[in-house]
């Protein structure tokens, strides 16, 4: 449940989103309009390339849902457990997430069309990260869900239910975090193109020292 969840949680929440919207709108302005954060699209394209018989296309787009798939498993194997708490290895979840978006950077300044596996593994293992726990679900790539929920619960408390207010909050920072990254990264990318990549994987760095230094605070106050 959302109310199980520690404080922190609507900042980190908000954070990633953040990354995952600049990740995505990048993606769609320089990745030969390719959306990375989520697999809606490109399997509707994938789809799209059989019907047409374009091998070249089919094959990358596989890539790129197989890409997210194998970011997603390894988040997988490396955050054992259904509960959010202290002490599981965000932060190293994070700084992978970095050196898949630094090693993306690099491979797409370098025209390599691999870059984009490396940025969809990034999401992958991103949603991943912060998908369910505590009985909540939390998706920070993408917002389909997260506007389902919210339209859901207005629904409800229209009819008369009692709105969760920490839950719609939440929601609401995610939706905001990813609008305002895809703003940043579309205005990045103006200017520095693929170098905007710099920004998401400078704030993965940042959360995981933030994540360890709060380990180390909370560990100190016991």
């Amino acid at each position: 449940m959302i109310t199980k969840l520690p404080r922190w949680i609507e900042f980190g929440a908000f954070a990633l989103a953040f990354i995952a919207g600049c990740i995505n709108s990048i993606g769609l302005l320089g990745f030969e309009h390719q959306a990375v954060s989520h697999v809606s699209g490109t399997a509707t394209l994938l789809g799209a390339g059989l019907v047409f018989a374009d091998q070249g296309v089919v094959w990358h787009l596989a890539g790129v849902v197989l890409s997210f798939f194998v970011g997603a498993c390894f988040s997988g194997w490396l955050l054992h457990g259904a509960s959010l708490r202290l002490g599981r290895h965000y932060d190293t979840a994070l700084v992978i997430e970095a050196l898949l978006l630094f090693a993306a950077l690099l491979l797409l300044s370098n025209a390599s069309s691999v870059g984009h596996f490396a940025a969809s593994a990034a999401c992958g293992l991103q949603n991943a990260l912060a998908t369910a726990y505590s009985g909540a679900v939390v998706r920070t790539t993408h917002l389909t869900g997260i506007v389902t929920d919210l339209g859901i619960m207005l629904g409800a408390f229209l009819r008369g239910e009692s709105f969760d207010r920490r839950k719609g909050i939440l929601f609401a920072l995610i939706l905001m975090g990813f609008v305002c990254g895809a703003a940043s990264g579309t205005w990045l990318f103006g200017k520095l193109e693929f170098n905007s990549l710099w920004l998401p994987a400078i704030a993965c760095l940042l959360l995981a020292v933030m994540y360890r230094i709060h380990i180390k605070r909370a560990q100190r106050s016991r």
